[in-house]
């Protein structure tokens, strides 16, 4: 965790009362400043209250992180990597990317809010992250749904 890093979640905890010493998960949005700040952006406007990631990215030899759990909290970052606001995680749920339904789409917020909109949106990430680190995505590969409420935004 960064100095601001830390010092934003102080100010969190200081304006809730929460006693964690760490947040689970510090991350931005996305694959790119652009679309960080606008995933930011849904969050903050109340619009975007779901995301979606691969499961491969939690589960197996390759894991990075830990499987989100309900309850976990987040700061998200901006971006230009600087902490925006906290998310408390609410639901989580594991299930093949083609399982995908119309309202998890809508709940996730983003582009026209379909379910079509929402599979070729992913789908399209998702290839250029098997493109960057070597696998063949598929929709029938295994997907991590969260579901989230915004926890804290510092006044500015």
């Amino acid at each position: 965790m960064t100095p601001g890093q830390r010092t934003f979640w102080e100010s969190f905890k200081a304006a809730t009362g929460e006693t964690a010493d760490r947040p689970q998960d510090i991350s931005a949005f996305g694959d790119s400043p652009e679309m960080a700040d606008e995933l930011l952006g849904l969050i903050l406007i109340g619009q975007k209250r779901a995301t979606c990631s691969l499961a491969r990215w939690y589960l197996g030899p390759d894991a990075d992180s830990e499987l989100p759990r309900v309850g976990n909290l987040t700061i998200v970052l901006d971006g230009r990597d600087e902490p925006r606001c906290v998310l408390r995680i609410t639901s989580v749920e594991i299930k093949p990317v083609r399982d995908t339904d119309a309202q998890f789409a809508w709940d996730e917020g983003e582009g026209d809010r379909t379910l079509e909109d929402w599979m070729q949106g992913h789908c399209a990430f998702w290839q250029r992250e098997a493109e960057r680190e070597g696998f063949t995505f598929s929709t029938d590969m295994d997907a991590v749904y969260e579901r989230f409420e915004l926890a804290w935004v510092p006044e500015r």
